[in-house]
């Protein structure tokens, strides 16, 4: 993706709905290089058209998620794909950043193989050079494009690897990272059971956000890989509870 579409996705979640010669006079280029951006940026199913519009998405739909803070999160990715050593087996839960990392794994690494719970994962890297990809069975939750429930536990208890990738919805201070979904939250400790290691992905807005659901605790994390607008206490508070800190530059 080049810059200026991550510009272009960045206004769009802004507007929600905004017009292609909007778009053109903002980014200051012609509504034909802009057509062609979005056409790119639908078939990836990053956004939506309508006739001379650009859209979003259900926002809770994956495609959606993984435009908000888009930057942030390829940094991200691209920071905790420096974690990962050339033939290692991964586990990698169904956000949005961890979609990312599963690209970048494809190309900054070689004969990496991904355990997930995620369709949308599989289907996105099917084509980039990973080894294997090994999905997890359960039951299909439509917005996520992930498995969740019991049968994921049955699948994930045949693995045993050294780190988990997981992404999060929210943060609170005196309790750790949340979600806003039971089912996801159980599934993710079903796959923490099968990981030496928990590293959370969380870009710097999750922070100033609380999700319903208790994710993990402090004591469950072995590393948070954020940015570099990670506010201070928030940093601080990690640090306190021993938590090895990553921060994409």
């Amino acid at each position: 993706m080049t810059e200026r579409q991550s510009k272009l996705i960045k206004l769009v979640n802004l507007y929600q709905k905004i017009e292609v010669s909007r778009l053109a006079e903002l980014l200051d280029v012609s509504q034909v290089t802009i057509r062609k951006d979005l056409d790119h940026l639908e078939e990836e199913g990053l956004l939506s058209r309508e006739h001379g519009y650009a859209l979003i998405k259900n926002a809770n739909d994956i495609n959606t998620r993984l435009t908000i803070n888009y930057d942030k999160k390829i940094e991200i990715a691209t920071k905790a794909a420096e974690m990962v050593s050339n033939g290692e087996t991964v586990m990698l839960e169904s956000g949005s950043t961890c979609t990312l990392l599963a690209e970048q794994l494809a190309k900054l690494k070689k004969d990496i193989t991904i355990i997930t719970n995620s369709a949308y994962i599989a289907i996105r890297i099917r084509d980039l050079p990973i080894r294997k990809v090994i999905l997890l069975g359960g039951e299909y939750q439509k917005e996520y494009q992930g498995m969740v429930g019991p049968l994921v536990r049955k699948c994930a208890k045949e693995f045993y690897v050294d780190k988990f990738f997981v992404g999060t919805d929210g943060f609170i201070p005196d309790a750790g990272f949340t979600c806003d979904d039971l089912m996801r939250v159980e599934t993710m400790k079903y796959m923490e059971g099968s990981a030496n290691r928990m590293i959370i992905l969380a870009d710097s807005s999750k922070f100033s956000q609380k999700g319903v659901v208790i994710q993990t605790t402090f004591s469950e994390i072995d590393t948070v890989c954020t940015d570099a607008d990670i506010p201070e206490d928030a940093l601080e508070n990690l640090k306190r509870h021993n938590i090895n800190v990553e921060i994409a530059e």
